[in-house]
Formats: C-alpha cells, structure tokens, sequence
C-alpha cells in the first residue's frame, strides 16, 4: 500500500515541479522612506495571536532532560504516532534546503554527528541538498518517496512553495517531519523548531530600541524574502519599533553576503551621517556590519547579531552594546530524535518547540570559546557527540 501511495505523490510532485519557481514568495520590501516610522507594511505572514504566543514562550520553563535542551519542549502537545510503529534498524532521508551558509554547515554536522550517535538504530542516512533551489527540493523529495525510506525529514527552501511537495510526501504514507523552516500544512507528524521567528526579531529589536538614543535612525538588515521564520522576524521587530517611534531609515536584503552588507551600511552612513541602530534578521554578517563602521570611522551603534563565534569576539573585543537572540543549531539534533521515537510508537509533542537562549553582556563569556573557528555557532549542542570538536572544525 505505501508504494502505491508513493507512487501516486510522486507523479503529484513531478506536476509540481513543472511549475514550482525558486523566485522567492514575497517582495522585497526595499529602501524605506527617510523621514518617520520606515517599517512599511506588516508582513503578510504576521499572525497575532502566533506572535502572541512565541513572545510568551520566551519566559516559559520548558519539559525535558535539564542539560539536552535539543529534547526539551515548550508546552507540549503530545500526537499519538503508533501507525508508523515498525521494527528497525532504520533508513532516514533528509531533503535539506541548503547547505549555503555557516548556520546551516554546523547544523548539519551536527544532524551527522547525531545520526552517528545512533548507528546502532539507523541502518542508512540518505540526505539531498536542494542547494536553495525550490525546484531541485521538489524533484528532490519526488526522488525520495521512491528510495524506502521510513521516515522525512523536510527543512524547506521557501514556506508557500515547498507545501504541496510536503503535501504530497504525507500521502506517501511515511511520517514527516518538518523542522528549521516551516510550511503552510498540518500533515507533518511535527514541526520543530524553538520559540521562532517572532522572539527572535522581538528581543533584537526591544534591545536596539532601548540601548538607542529615542526616535534614532535604524537601518535594518535581512538576508531574503518569503521564508516564514525570517519574515516573522522582520514582522516582531516592525511591531517593536512602530512602538517605539524610531526612525527605521532603510530595510534591505542583503543576500548573507558580507561585501553587499558592508557596502549597503556604508551607504547608509554616507547618506544620513549617523547610524543609531542596526537589527538583523540573522547573524551571518553582523561581523561585516561591525566592520562597515570601523572603515568609516563611526561607532559601532546598538546592534543585534546572533551565536555565531566571530561576532561574540568582537562584540567582547570592542564591548559592543549587543545582544544575540539565538536559533540554536542544536535543533538540527532534534529530528533524528523525534523519526526514531516516531518510529517506535512513542508521543511526540506537535508543534515540538525548543527553548531558544539568548546571548546577553552577563553571559557572554559561557558562550565564546576561542578554540572553535570563527563561523561555529555557539549553541551547537554538540560537545556530547561523536568528533568532537574536530568535526566542526
């Protein structure tokens, strides 16, 4: 019964990537006006009373082993998964987004280094990389629901796009389950991820609004449209600095790349003369950010990054006024966990959400640990696993 139900997603899959496009699903919101407010519209994936919930999820005490917080949950919702029970040793496969960045490289050796940990349940780990390419992940995982798999896991290249795909590989049969980015279905056994995009962009941009001088320009900086995670970033951080009233000069894409990030804050500087505020929607280039300022001899202003070890040691080098909401590469560990638990029967709690630290000036010193290279993230979560640490490195 399952190949059939496989086969027929994979014929619904291949119409799929007939007219799938990597073309982001959202605009660009580009330059914002100089004078007042510059937020622009809300978001259209902004949902109140999701936000709501995730900035409440910010001061819950989660459930779960004390010291493992990739098994901890956030108010759990416990789904019953016996249907997938099975007998083992196990094939997982993995249809990845990409490999494109130093968040998702140290998120997947971890996943590696988990599935390591748990040869002894895991006969095969088959993992495809869409290389950012909505496309290629919908072909991508037409190709896996035709390989045995037992379970899916699904980190998706864009929200709206990748759904049906996900869609589809439910009516495979086989448990999915989605984690990092999400997808506009209910049919995965889970999603995981921590609290979300929303506490990320909240806690930046509380920080930054209050460490700056009141109704100060904020140039803020994200990387691409139409991913859920990174638009309710962007969508908690409008609703922080709407309240506020400061002046967001400008909301530009930067694509992850340090040289366009250096030369878009630089343009910023030359334009307006001073720069009061900088907010990221990820981490990656906070570095390159830092660096734009210090090439035009300015002060680094109030700013948020991430966990990412080249900006924890200048943010501690320079004692930059900084904060580092996090997204715990930790939560890569997390989906090996849930298929095997899946797939003995067992509750897992649907949504699965992950409490999601911060990086603040009183703790920085217990994230920074000057041995690991510059692009490894702090909250790995990986020091238990096999290669440690030589495998991040």
């Amino acid at each position: 019964m399952r190949r059939s139900m496989a086969a027929l997603a994979a014929v619904t899959l291949l119409s799929l990537t007939a007219c799938a496009t990597d073309e982001p699903s959202a605009s660009p919101s580009g330059s914002a006006p100089a004078a007042g407010s510059g937020t622009g519209d809300q978001s259209k994936f902004f949902v109140q009373a999701d936000y709501d919930a995730e900035l409440s999820l910010l001061t819950a005490t989660p459930t779960g082993p004390a010291d493992k917080p990739w098994e901890q949950v956030l108010n759990p919702k416990m789904v019953d998964t016996a249907k997938f029970k099975k007998k083992g040793p196990y094939k997982i496969c993995f249809s990845n987004a990409a490999l494109n960045n130093p968040w998702r490289q140290v998120g997947f050796k971890t996943m590696q280094a988990e599935v390591e940990a748990q040869k002894s349940r895991i006969k095969e780990f088959v993992h495809v990389d869409a290389e950012g390419k909505d496309q290629k992940q919908i072909a991508d995982i037409n190709d896996l629901l035709g390989k045995s798999c037992d379970a899916l896991i699904v980190s998706p290249n864009t929200t709206a796009t990748l759904t049906p795909a996900v869609e589809a590989a439910c009516q495979a049969g086989l448990p999915v389950i989605v984690f990092d980015r999400g997808v506009n279905t209910k049919c995965p056994v889970t999603f995981i991820n921590p609290i979300g995009g929303y506490g990320f962009g909240h806690v930046g941009a509380e920080f930054v609004s209050q460490k700056m001088k009141p109704g100060g320009k904020v140039l803020a900086l994200r990387i691409l449209p139409g991913v859920d995670v990174l638009e309710t970033r962007w969508s908690a951080a409008k609703v922080a600095f709407d309240k506020a009233k400061v002046d967001v000069v400008g909301v530009e894409f930067t694509d992850g790349d340090p040289a366009k990030t250096k030369k878009i804050v630089d343009d910023y500087i030359q334009r307006y003369g001073t720069i009061d505020g900088i907010w990221m929607d990820a981490g990656a280039v906070a570095v390159a950010a830092v660096e734009a300022f210090q090439d035009a001899g300015k002060p680094v202003p109030p700013m948020n990054g991430e966990d990412q070890l080249d900006f924890l040691k200048i943010w501690k080098d320079k004692n930059l006024t900084a904060i580092a909401p996090t997204y715990p590469t930790y939560q890569w560990r997390t989906p090996i966990i849930a298929a095997l638990r899946i797939l003995d029967g067992e509750q897992v709690s649907s949504p699965w959400k992950l409490p999601q630290p911060t990086v603040t000036q009183d703790n920085l010193d217990r994230y920074l640990d000057p041995s690991m290279p510059p692009l490894h993230y702090a909250m790995c979560g990986c020091t238990d696993l096999p290669g440690y640490p030589q495998r991040w490195k």
